[in-house]
């Protein structure tokens, strides 16, 4: 009689059947359970903040929320198919990718939609496309791409010179529409690739004078539009009583506030006075690390923060133990942008960095950044699951 369960010597540990260098066996697991920690956290505080208006204007007071989740939905399959895809291959793309994008930049300018003074997406029904969301990822792509041509660990001055062309053309575009919070974090991009990559100090000082100038020039000529430049205004005189500066100043203001009230717990869950009151009126997007702070406290704050620095901490690991020069700079890359867009976001909701309109990565409402985030992820994702060929 043949036994009921059988093992074959080869089949490795019980009966999983295959080896250690098998993609579907490297999933960096922590990195994915960090990112779905801040995404779930993310839902239920877009639900808080929107919540209030809704009811006050009768309408359904999970709207906002439900679109959110269709947006996730959206964002996993999309970084699915980009965990299991090469990164390598992707690379091939890189130049059609990145092709497409500055297209979708140039039509935004032209045809997109005015909000605020400003020319930020695309309206398709009830869902706005930013394409500056998706210059992050095509620009990082490509511009990791070029640099890992080169097999050596500095950066040549030609390919320096070429890098910033790379960067620059979707840099100039996204900075006129005006969206100086998503131009800055393209710099931030280009400056961490470089530095891994192994470009001179004085090359980084450069790029960051360089992009100092770009603005200096876009307020002179007239391309950084009023409402940009109060917004600077409104940082450096927080305590002004100039009447064109009190509505920016109010919601800085309130949102400080809110974390600050909060205490060590929290008010508790829809128990925030400021948040069920309407005070800060784009709560669920700029200023999402208001309600954590007013709702949960020191506490929920922390654990916020805890989580970002665990995504950083396996990026970074990650980019150590890729198998390549492409996927230590995708990864460095990534690195540097979730760094620095969640530093801006928290940073102005405590008032420490001008209001810069940039969400909060994995937690704050919209779709365009929720997906780009998520395929920068896959890509993270990609280099760890292919780290032993």
């Amino acid at each position: 009689m043949r036994p009921m369960f059988t093992r074959r010597p080869d089949s490795g540990l019980g009966n999983i059947k295959r080896g250690f260098a098998d993609p579907t066996r490297s999933i960096d697991w922590i990195l994915m359970s960090a990112v779905g920690a801040l995404t779930v956290i993310g839902l239920f505080i877009v639900y808080s903040a929107t919540r209030p208006r809704l009811l006050n204007r009768g309408a359904d007071p999970f709207q906002f929320v439900q679109r959110q989740m269709i947006f996730v939905i959206i964002a996993i399959v999309a970084m699915a198919v980009v965990m299991w895809m090469d990164y390598v291959q992707l690379r091939g793309s890189a130049e059609l990718f990145y092709a497409v994008t500055i297209l979708l930049l140039v039509l935004v300018l032209v045809t997109g939609a005015v909000r605020g003074g400003a020319r930020l997406s695309f309206d398709i029904g009830p869902i706005a496309v930013q394409p500056s969301e998706i210059a992050k990822v095509s620009t990082l792509l490509f511009l990791c791409g070029f640099l890992a041509d080169d097999d050596v660990d500095t950066v040549p001055y030609e390919r320096f010179i070429q890098s910033l062309f790379i960067v620059g053309v979707p840099f100039f575009l996204v900075a006129i529409e005006p969206d100086l919070g998503s131009a800055s974090v393209l710099v931030a991009m280009v400056m961490g690739i470089l530095l891994v990559a192994g470009a001179r100090i004085k090359y980084i000082a450069l790029i960051t004078s360089l992009a100092i100038f770009s603005v200096f020039a876009g307020v002179v000529s007239g391309f950084v539009r009023s409402y940009q430049l109060r917004r600077i205004t409104g940082f450096l005189n927080q305590n002004s009583d100039s009447a064109s500066l009190q509505n920016l100043i109010t919601q800085v203001k309130f949102a400080k506030r809110a974390v600050a009230t909060g205490g060590f717990f929290g008010k508790g869950y829809l128990q925030g006075p400021l948040t069920n009151g309407t005070f800060i009126p784009v709560q669920s997007t700029d200023f999402v690390f208001s309600a954590i702070g007013e709702q949960f406290g020191m506490l929920g704050c922390g654990i916020v923060l805890g989580l970002f620095a665990t995504v950083l901490w396996r990026i970074m690991r990650i980019a150590i133990m890729a198998d390549d020069r492409l996927g230590t700079l995708l990864c460095s890359g990534v690195f540097t942008m979730i760094l620095w867009q969640a530093f801006q976001n928290i940073g102005m909701t405590m008032g420490i960095t001008p209001v810069s309109g940039v969400p909060l990565p994995f937690v704050s409402y919209g779709g365009s950044h929720t997906v780009a985030f998520a395929l920068m992820i896959g890509l993270v994702q990609s280099v760890h699951m292919r780290r032993f060929r």
